[in-house]
């Protein structure tokens, strides 16, 4: 038996979208006010962010005041007592929205000790909303989605980002094209990682893969609409130190195929095999003896 959903989350978690895309729409368009780099000259925040989160902080003291909070500007974040926690991005999308590229949403997510339990992402431009809540149905705004149940790979539409900021994560980058992306039908990259997913849900995108250095905020919601939606969902680790978290969305088939390809390679788990240190006697014997049993 899981945890007892509050049956206010989803109401609140979508009456916080919408509050954030009102306060995005008013100012989008405008001269940009406020910009300025938070860890490098693409992250960027503005004005618009900032009273995008204002607007969801405003609703969850309203309707949820002793639950935690989580947002991308900190400006709101506090614990709570409850042990639910929104994790929320105002503007997924800051650098698209700044440049008046109309591809940006609101991102948010409620979570418990069991994990998320309600996400919402929404378009303002587009007036779509994107939504889940554990043991409830999904919600997608918009066209009905093309017949995806057996497309192929070679015929899939995939997007996400991969990091390229280091030398590792060229190397790496590199590898993905010739293994993943080369062999997928077309590649989009949409610049906010919420909207990629919540359009993967919605089946306008077939597979999500991400590697990239993503905060809970830009994919909690995200991937928890995916995964009510019936796909299969990966939060995997970096293949390496040096690089690169990754996220995957997809069909259960496509989604075995790209798990194939993004690695480890067989060349590189054989290598990690080698570099292994060697069993001590006594560890073998331990070994054997739990196969035995």
């Amino acid at each position: 038996m899981g945890a007892t959903v509050p049956r206010d989350v989803l109401d609140v978690a979508t009456e916080a979208a919408l509050s954030a895309g009102a306060e995005l729409l008013d100012r989008y368009g405008r001269p940009p006010r406020g910009v300025g780099a938070k860890q490098g000259p693409t992250d960027l925040v503005s004005d618009a962010d900032r009273a995008a989160e204002a607007a969801i902080a405003a609703v969850l003291a309203a309707r949820r005041p002793d639950d935690g909070m989580l947002g991308e500007e900190g400006t709101a974040n506090r614990e709570g007592t409850t042990g639910l926690r929104w994790v929320v991005d105002p503007l997924d999308g800051t650098v698209n929205y700044l440049s008046g590229i109309p591809l940006w949403c609101v991102s948010v997510a409620c979570e418990d000790a069991a994990g998320t339990l309600a996400g919402v992402v929404y378009d303002p431009l587009r007036e779509q909303l994107f939504s889940a809540v554990r043991g409830g149905a999904v919600r997608a705004d918009g066209p009905s989605p093309r017949e995806r149940e057996h497309v192929q790979l070679e015929a899939a539409v995939l997007t996400g980002g991969v990091a390229c900021a280091t030398e590792a994560e060229a190397k790496r980058a590199a590898k993905l094209e010739k293994r993943l992306f080369r062999r997928t039908g077309q590649r989009r990259a949409l610049g906010t990682a919420a909207l990629e997913l919540a359009w993967t849900a919605a089946g306008r995108i077939d597979v999500c893969y991400q590697e990239q250095r993503i905060h809970p905020w830009d994919v909690d919601a995200g991937l928890f609409i995916c995964q009510r939606a019936g796909l299969r969902v990966h939060r995997l680790e970096p293949l390496a130190d040096d690089l690169a978290p990754r996220f995957l969305a997809a069909p259960a088939g496509l989604a075995a195929e790209v798990l194939a390809l993004v690695g480890p390679s067989a060349k590189e788990r054989r290598r990690r095999a080698a570099e292994r240190p060697p069993l001590r006697p006594e560890s073998v014997a331990a070994t054997m003896r739990r196969r035995s049993r």
